[in-house]
């Protein structure tokens, strides 16, 4: 039996491990495009690798797939996060889980997983095939003709695990698979405003964000960077709106709540009670909330506070404003950046494409998809990657 997996990423290498480990008779190569094997693993976590995530029940996993969700219930039962942990240490990775619910390599690098990968596809003796990219996917009879930029191969089973790959998203929809849009999913809000300017660095446990004229609004760890915001918060309003935001062509207006904890009326008493208990304190020198002291400083400025202005003597006016900037901040978004290097898409092959039980192509036998190829995508946290481990381990079971 001749399998060819495309794409030597994180779902390919993973697949085609489990499928050479299965099915030692099996012929399995990988073919890649580039001259680099698992890259988005590499960068993963800030180069540490968020391998998966702690929480292992699937009913809890779903939620955390804008695209996907309940129906990957059945894949996380069969192949959960804790079968990824188990499969890992059985290969000689020990994981830790940290205080979000994050999983990493004890080693704290992604190398581990890649070595890991690696020594697994020689030990089965994979064949990978680099700067070998596919340009046509044909079925004839029984077998799968694949044109790549160097040779045509007959395959009795292929398997496309190529990420967000726009090339082959083009191939298989010549090979007569349906897509969904591609948008991109995972994105920080480019935002040029005196209030934030030069504060990258500054955050906050926990802040809402939401977009002006939409019902969407997220809550979460928010984080100013030179660009504008980031943070979990926005990371996960980009991917729930990662449709709607692609229509106004990023350019809408936020509001953002930097006390999440407390409504402007109890922002407003608040600040009152502190004025009328501590009348001679400055008030650029003492920062209410718990809000870190460069932003309180910012804030107080914008809202024309001077250095040397007592708490005692904050006019009505300065406390509107305050109250409305720190409660209700508006800001304009123009444009998006990627996340680090961990680029995601919303959007692939349609899944109802797939037989979810097995992820061959209902319409076309002995071709699977595994990973963002298709239409799922899931927030930050080890998701993705998840994903990724499951479809690779059901499609090993039924090839």
């Amino acid at each position: 039996m001749k399998v060819i997996v495309i794409g030597g990423g994180a779902a390919g290498f993973f697949t085609a491990i489990n499928i050479a480990e299965k099915h030692p008779n099996y012929q399995v190569s990988i073919l890649e495009k580039s001259g680099k094997i698992l890259q988005k693993v590499k960068v993963s976590g800030g180069g540490r690798c968020n391998v998966t995530n702690e929480r292992s029940l699937p009913s809890e996993l779903v939620k955390f797939y804008p695209r996907g969700s309940k129906k990957l219930h059945s894949l996380f039962k069969t192949f959960s996060t804790e079968d990824m942990t188990s499969w890992l240490e059985e290969h000689g990775v020990q994981t830790k889980a940290e205080a979000d619910k994050r999983m990493f390599p004890v080693t704290d690098n992604s190398q581990t997983i890649i070595d890991c990968f690696v020594k697994a596809a020689e030990k089965h003796k994979i064949t990978l095939r680099l700067n070998e990219g596919v340009t046509q996917l044909e079925q004839i009879e029984n077998q799968w003709k694949i044109t790549t930029s160097k040779q045509e191969i007959f395959a009795d089973k292929v398997v496309v695990a190529t990420g967000s790959s726009p090339a082959t998203w083009e191939v298989l929809e010549e090979a007569g698979l349906e897509m969904t849009e591609i948008v991109p999913s995972l994105f920080t809000f480019n935002i040029k405003d005196e209030r934030i300017q030069d504060l990258q660095g500054v955050s906050f446990e926990k802040a809402s964000v939401k977009v002006v004229g939409t019902k969407l609004a997220e809550e979460g760890p928010l984080l100013i960077t030179h660009w504008g915001l980031s943070g979990p918060a926005i990371l996960k309003l980009s991917a729930w709106g990662a449709y709607e935001l692609a229509k106004k062509n990023y350019h809408f207006e936020v509001l953002v709540n930097f006390i999440v904890a407390m409504k402007p009326e109890d922002i407003r008493s608040h600040i009152l009670s502190y004025k009328q208990s501590n009348p001679k304190r400055k008030v650029v020198n003492y920062p209410l909330f718990d809000l870190p002291k460069r932003f309180w400083e910012r804030m107080t400025q914008y809202c024309e506070v001077s250095d040397q202005t007592p708490f005692g003597e904050l006019s009505k006016k300065m406390i509107n404003k305050l109250v409305e900037e720190l409660g209700q901040g508006r800001y304009e978004v123009n444009g998006k950046s990627t996340f680090k290097e961990e680029f995601v898409t919303a959007g692939g092959v349609k899944l109802s494409e797939v037989d979810l039980n097995t992820f061959e192509c209902r319409r076309f036998p002995n071709l699977y998809l595994a990973g963002e190829v298709l239409d799922i995508d899931a927030l930050t946290g080890g998701f993705n990657f998840q994903a990724c481990w499951s479809a690779g381990w059901v499609i090993s079971e039924s090839v």
